[in-house]
């Protein structure tokens, strides 16, 4: 982890990475597909502890045919967790999609709510998975944490912190708002593919000259 920097020294740093990563990528797109609001939720739900690849390949035929939160509910347990069975923990995540579906349909007329307290309220549903929905299906200035986010985060030194809510509260305060619909999207993509656990590919990172971290000069 990065020396902690002070709060003006972290804005600035967190104004001169996503100015990078938004010249190297103009416009970044999450990599799970989906159809609507709907299909969004229930992608990022079964992507727990899975690859946005391994969801893809099970979800495309599933939305063909359970693209509404009624069709879903209509498919009950056993036959969604045939469908998704190549997704780990496919039974539990089969549960909570039944589950978020009904509630769907019984408390909001078959919609996704456009507020967190709502989406939080769904079966398996937590915080991460709700501020995904709102910045990608209805453009809401939230920030997802995963574990990409979380260690970029971290590393960069921009918004160090020992939990998910921890970093996520620290890159709504230094994350310049002109930034926020997409820096969800930067973090991720960085982490999975440049700043990785491993092994980051630092000599190629378009952050080297500005990042603190210090392994950038062996690693590749």
């Amino acid at each position: 982890m990065a020396a902690r920097l002070s709060l003006s020294k972290r804005k600035a740093l967190a104004e001169a990475v996503f100015e990078r990563l938004a010249a190297a990528n103009p416009t970044p797109k999450g990599e799970l597909e989906s159809v609507n609001p709907f299909t969004l939720l229930v992608a990022v739900v079964l992507s727990a502890q899975a690859t946005d690849s391994g969801v893809n390949r099970a979800t495309k035929p599933l939305f063909a045919v359970a693209d509404t939160p009624a069709r879903m509910a209509a498919l009950g347990e056993e036959g969604l967790a045939e469908r998704i069975r190549t997704i780990g923990l496919y039974r539990s995540k089969a549960r909570h999609v039944i589950a978020l579906s009904k509630a769907l349909v019984e408390q909001h007329g078959g919609e996704v709510p456009r507020d967190r307290a709502a989406l939080e309220a769904l079966p398996g549903v937590g915080r991460k998975t709700a501020n995904v929905v709102l910045n990608i299906a209805f453009g809401e200035h939230t920030l997802a944490v995963d574990t990409h986010v979380f260690r970029v985060a971290n590393r960069l030194g921009i918004a160090p912190g020992k939990t998910p809510r921890e970093v996520e509260d620290g890159l709504m305060t230094v994350v310049p708002d002109r930034f926020l619909p997409h820096a969800h999207h930067w973090l991720i993509l960085h982490g999975r593919y440049v700043c990785k656990a491993r092994k980051p590919a630092c000599p190629v990172c378009v952050l080297k000259a500005i990042c603190p971290f210090e392994p950038k000069a062996e690693a590749g």
